[in-house]
């Protein structure tokens, strides 16, 4: 007996119009509908970023360099339609005599307050990697520098220095030693803005540098002890190495936040006494705030010199890391 079997037929349903239709759409337009969704999701994500980057990052570098590129008064910067003047601001700011100290001053103090910054920062946390009573207490208190306003931070530094009350004077004289100008000398004033950026950017590189330590596996350690590599040996060789990802970016970090640094050295010195402390940060501010008649595109010059220059040692180090890391 033959039996023939049939499929049952497919269920359609009347619309309005009468017209037979599928319950269930066919899998190639559900895709489509997914991709669809999809798509407006992703834009909707995306969307907070792209504004937040346009108004306060992408529209500013516009401006300061529109600043650089005219000829501004304080009437045509309220009222517009100032000048264009191309590159003379530019040449304006190579040639005045504050340019090349102001740019010594600016290496000086990036590549001397990371080196400090980033090797007192890791002998601590190495020495937080040890295990002993208090070590949580004394590792939050270090922490107080970076959780204080810089401006708490820089007044604090200024008594501290003071050449007369200063704290650090007296014990100077306690020991027998001399008093030293720190913030009214031009010897020293450099010196004084380098000490208070310093500690103040040791928690940050602690913080991040204890992090990656806390990382590396124990039994590296281990193994590399058994075979007999001293304390520095097992440090050098084993892990310096494996932090290297962790300190490429605690100094890539480091040095865009230290190249613009301007409210210490404003509050502690201005920049002075005779330009000895001045930076392209603060003498940017000056050019643009700090002068009777302020001068606004000389001083967006200058900051736009800072950007490039931030972007030009961002740009070698990263290329240095990546010569390390290749084997």
């Amino acid at each position: 007996m033959n039996i023939r079997t049939q499929a049952p037929p497919t269920r359609s349903v009347d619309g309005p119009s009468g017209a037979a239709f599928s319950a269930a759409p066919p899998r190639a337009a559900r895709h489509r509908a997914a991709q669809v969704t999809s798509q407006w999701a992703a834009w909707a994500f995306l969307t907070p970023i792209t504004v937040y980057l346009i108004a306060f990052y992408a529209y500013p570098l516009y401006r300061n360099l529109d600043l650089s590129l005219r000829h501004y008064t304080v009437r045509s910067f309220v009222y517009g339609n100032a000048e264009f003047i191309g590159l003379d601001n530019y040449r304006t700011v190579l040639v005045d005599p504050t340019f090349l100290p102001a740019l010594g001053h600016t290496v000086v103090f990036t590549l001397v307050s990371l080196a400090l910054q980033f090797s007192i920062g890791m002998a601590l946390a190495v020495f937080f990697t040890q295990h002993f009573r208090l070590s949580v207490t004394l590792r939050a208190l270090f922490l107080v520098p970076w959780l204080l306003p810089l401006i708490v931070s820089a007044s604090t530094w200024s008594w501290l220095l003071n050449s007369d009350s200063g704290i650090v004077n007296t014990a100077l004289a306690l020991l027998g030693v001399d008093p030293v100008n720190w913030l009214t000398s031009p010897d020293w004033s450099l010196t004084s803005v380098i000490i208070a950026n310093v500690w103040i950017g040791i928690p940050f590189n602690l913080v991040v540098l204890y992090s990656g330590l806390r990382g590396i596996p124990p039994h590296i350690h281990e193994a590399a002890a058994l075979d007999g590599a001293t304390g520095w040996q097992r440090f050098w060789r084993v892990t310096f190495p494996l932090l290297r990802p962790v300190s490429a970016i605690t100094l890539l970090l480091g040095l865009v936040y230290t190249l613009k640094v301007f409210d210490i050295i404003w509050i502690m010195t201005k920049g002075g006494p005779v330009d000895s402390s001045t930076t392209f940060a603060t003498w940017s501010y000056r050019l643009g705030f700090g002068n009777p008649l302020p001068a606004f595109g000389p001083g967006a010059a200058v900051g736009n010199l800072l950007i490039v220059m931030a972007v030009v040692f961002g740009l070698i180090y990263i290329r240095v890391q990546r010569k390390q890391q290749q084997p």
